[in-house]
């Protein structure tokens, strides 16, 4: 059993449900949609994620948070959203949580090819003029990310008695963002702020890369904070809010957050790079119907996946 097994999250072999026969996938989905019932959150191996880029993209990311402050403030857009580029330290708190999160963090959003009125919706992505491959490798691995998730998708929707494909147009040129976070040393004594509080993420699921050290947490079902780390050759995938509406909390959303690290390791910058995967604005969220019943009353008010992106945009700060 794997480190992160021992803690009480799955790892999954996702070379199973693509590769495998009917047996093996079938596992799979039952497997995924088990953790996902109880911990919302999985470990999964054999993703096609290379080392190679996600090493290349951690050095452009550092080289990024590295520039003078002035030269990151360049990139700054208040006027998305924070959704592209820059956004400066302090700037985003948790839901409920007016104490500002210890973090700074680039956001690398959709770029369509295919489809000129969902372009017209997203604004383009922010170049950094200092680091000619940053953003080429940041883009590479968004589309990889993406892929992925899509998959992690159609095993989801089998799970739940939908077609495979059910999410797959839903996504495709879908609102998911990259977010590139650093968090500074640890300067000053913080008091109540923490690297990042604890929250729900808002999209429909996440995928995590190996962060560069500890700190995140996750909290179970008994409520005890458990610490995790995604192993250099996994990636954590979890439930965001968006799922969790869509399926009436069969599937949960599971809070998490990043502590700050003990005072002798203030001195350190921790790297993470989440990729949160979201559909179309115009997606239904409304709670399927085999979802609910006597015992699973419906729980969430019908909302589109862009009106519910905004109110949580603005209940984080990032949004007037």
């Amino acid at each position: 059993m794997s480190a992160i097994e021992q803690l009480g999250i799955p790892s999954l072999d996702l070379s199973d449900f693509l590769d495998g026969d009917a047996s093996r996938k079938g596992k799979f989905v039952r497997n995924l949609g088990k953790a996902y019932e109880d911990v919302g959150f999985v470990s999964i191996k054999n993703h096609g994620f290379s080392d190679e880029l996600r090493e290349d993209l951690y050095s452009e990311v550092k080289n990024f948070f590295a520039l003078q402050e002035d030269r990151k403030m360049k990139y700054e857009r208040p006027e998305l959203n924070g959704q592209r580029g820059y956004n400066s330290f302090g700037k985003e708190h948790a839901k409920g949580n007016d104490n500002p999160d210890l973090k700074e963090f680039w956001q690398f959003g959709q770029c369509v090819k295919d489809d000129n009125n969902l372009k017209k919706q997203y604004p383009k992505n922010v170049s950094v003029e200092e680091l000619p491959q940053f953003n080429p490798i940041g883009m590479k691995t968004y589309k990889k990310l993406e892929d992925i998730g899509t998959y992690m998708l159609q095993a989801i929707a089998l799970y739940l008695g939908l077609d495979e494909h059910f999410f797959d147009s839903k996504v495709k040129n879908g609102n998911s963002i990259l977010r590139a976070i650093h968090y500074p040393p640890i300067t000053n004594e913080p008091k109540d702020s923490v690297r990042a509080a604890e929250h729900e993420d808002i999209n429909l699921i996440t995928l995590l890369m190996g962060a560069s050290a500890e700190g995140l947490e996750v909290l179970n079902k008994k409520g005890e904070w458990i610490p995790v780390t995604a192993l250099p050759d996994s990636l954590v995938v979890n439930v965001g809010d968006m799922l969790q509406r869509l399926t009436n909390a069969k599937l949960k959303s599971t809070t998490h957050r990043v502590v700050n690290p003990p005072k002798e390791k203030w001195g350190s910058s921790r790297y993470s790079i989440p990729f949160f995967l979201h559909p179309q604005a115009e997606m239904d969220l409304t709670c399927l119907e085999n979802c609910i019943d006597d015992e699973h009353p419906k729980q969430f008010t019908n909302m589109t996946a862009g009106e519910y992106l905004d109110e949580r945009l603005a209940e984080i700060g990032l949004k007037a």
